[in-house]
This record gives C-alpha cells, structure tokens and sequence, in this order.
C-alpha cells in the first residue's frame, strides 16, 4: 500500500503557490487511482496553518508542517532536515514536490540520504494495475518517456505549469507539528535580502498569459538598408509593459552580441527558447522576426495557440508551427498594436 506524500514549501505571506497546488493536484491524482493509498500533506514555512485551510478540502488523511523563522527562507541544509522530518513521520512511500529551484536542489540530496530515488523534470504521473508510472522528456523536450520504480521511497519533482492547479476547496486543517532540531551549522548560510529587478526592467514571467519572442530579424537591416536596434527595443518593451507578457528569444539573437553585432541589451540567455534553450507553458504566443525551424520552435510544444510574424510567406512558421502567420513588418505591426493598447490604457 502506498502512502503518498504531497512536500511543499510555502510563500513569503504563507500562502501556496501555484506550482505547488499543481503539484498536489498530481499527488491527488495517483491517490485516487491507487486503491488502498493515503495521501499525506507535508508543508514548510515560517507559518502554515493559512496555506494548510487553503486545501483542507484535498483527500489527504493528515497534515503535517515544520514550522519557524528558520524555514521561512531556502537554504539546502534546513530544507533537508525538514524534509527528512516529514517522511519519516508520514512513513511515506512516494513523495511529490513541485519542481521549484528550492526543492530541485534538495530532493536529490534528501532520496541519496533514505536510499530512495529521484526523478526530476515529470509532467505526468498516474496509476494502472497498481502501479506508478510517470512521463518526462528528454533531449531538449524531444521525445517523451514513461518510466516505473519498484525502489521505494520514490521523490517525484513535478515541472511547474505541466499540470492543472489543485482546487481544493478551503477550510479548518489540523496540522501535525513535527519538531526539527537544527544545528548551529545547519543555520550558518542566511538570507540577508532579496534583490529583484524593477518590474519594467522584468521580462520572464512564467505565469504570463502571452510569450513575446524575438528573432534576429529585429537587429538586421531592414527594407531601407539600415539597422533600427533602437526603435526596436523601444516597441518590444513598450509591448511588455502593456501586455505583461514574457519574453523569449531565439538562440541566434542572443548570441549576437559574441558576435560583435547590434545587440537588444535586455535580452540573456535567460530569455532563450528552443532546442538549447527553455520550453515555456503559457497559454499564447507571439513570435517576430523568427525563422520558425525546429531548434526554435521545438521550444513552443506546450503552448497551445500559435501566432507568428514574418515576411517571408515560405518561413517554418508557415509549413504547420503556426495557427495564424501575418506576413508582413514586424515593425510596423507592432508599432499598430502599441498605438492600440495605449488608447485601452
């Protein structure tokens, strides 16, 4: 029988983020097609009592929470022990944990200690017959795997924005404290401050509606055979921070400044999308100046509508990567859709 465990930390304000209720939505999941099975609800924090009411509602047969000043902030050391902590009290044979940066760098650390394992990157787990398998992708989201574990316990860390959001109705949890005694070692690294970038200067928003990319096109020499790198970034940020939307960008654009050439300066390899780059989730997507081949839109696999810009009526976009394909000037379509939404404003 197999005792499920949901692991998650909680926000600053105490609250769960969404990655976190995704990931309780895949715990819940395989609950519910395991007979037999119990699903336990670890959480972390300085407080979480609020973010256990937020999910009352959920199946899960306990709550159990480490709390304290000393969990409120990521730090491997005191994320293990508290993590530890939770397993064995839960007794847990399968824990699920949003794939967050604080928990991708724990959970392997904490399956080596237990003598458990490991996978990261899932998008998908269910149950038949009894037994778990889940699915992942594999050389830059090209082919999908589905894989089983008879080695207990099993740590799954669930991608964010690969599942739906738990929505478990609110209520009054009864938390299970768990004491973690913590030495002065395991304190030692603190968090002195957050520094964060300016919210115009703030260009990847995972929880954007719209994904903007950018090709090399923008930087090129345009229909009067010269380069317009200003007006450029001034119609993408003016875009931004209309829209709200995240940024990407193709490979080749921002590796142009390696290259010696005209360069977009807000632009990283940060904002790099494809093959080499990252496989974002939102909802749309609007690519411009982008050549539209598989290195680059091998990236978009998980967004659902398509959209691009292009002039030339024979690019990648056209043969199939796109639902809707506007053949026409980058520059001068945006510089419509800017005017737009400033009279909306």
């Amino acid at each position: 029988m197999e005792t499920i465990l949901l692991l998650a930390h909680t926000e600053i304000d105490g609250s769960l983020a969404k990655s976190a209720r995704e990931a309780l939505h895949a715990a819940a999941t395989l609950h519910k097609s395991l007979a037999g099975s119990k699903l336990v609800i670890g959480l972390i924090g300085e407080n979480v009592q609020a973010a256990a009411n937020s999910i009352a509602a959920c199946p899960a047969t306990k709550h159990l929470g480490v709390t304290g000043a000393d969990f409120s902030q990521s730090r491997y050391a005191t994320d293990a022990a508290a993590a530890e902590a939770i397993f064995k009290a839960a007794q847990a044979t399968v824990i699920v944990a949003p794939a967050t940066s604080r928990w991708a760098r724990v959970l392997p650390g904490v399956a080596q200690r237990l003598g458990g394992r490991v996978d990261t990157h899932v998008t998908g787990a269910a149950a038949a017959d009894g037994k778990i398998s889940v699915n992942r992708w594999y050389y830059k989201q090209r082919m999908e795997g589905a894989l089983t574990r008879t080695q207990r316990p099993w740590f799954i860390g669930v991608d964010p924005g690969s599942q739906t959001a738990c929505d478990c109705g609110a209520g009054t949890a009864e938390v299970e404290m768990v004491a973690v005694n913590l030495t002065e070692a395991q304190k030692r690294t603190t968090v002195v401050g957050l520094r964060e970038p300016k919210a115009d200067a703030q260009t990847i928003r995972p929880d954007a509606q719209l994904l903007f990319v950018t090709g090399a096109g923008w930087t090129k020499k345009q229909a009067d055979g010269q380069t317009h790198v200003p007006e450029a970034e001034k119609l993408i940020l003016g875009f931004l921070k209309a829209t709200r939307a995240s940024l990407g960008s193709s490979k080749s654009l921002v590796d142009l400044g390696g290259e010696g050439q005209a360069v977009l300066p807000f632009l990283s390899h940060l904002n790099q999308i494809g093959q080499t780059g990252a496989t974002p989730r939102h909802a749309k997507g609007l690519s411009t100046c982008c050549h539209g081949e598989e290195p680059h839109t091998v990236g978009w696999r998980f967004i659902n509508e398509r959209r691009a810009i292009s002039l030339d009526p024979n690019c990648g976009w056209a043969r199939g990567k796109a639902d809707v394909l506007y053949v026409a000037d980058a520059f001068a379509v945006m510089q419509k859709v800017n005017e737009s939404l400033a009279t909306k404003t």
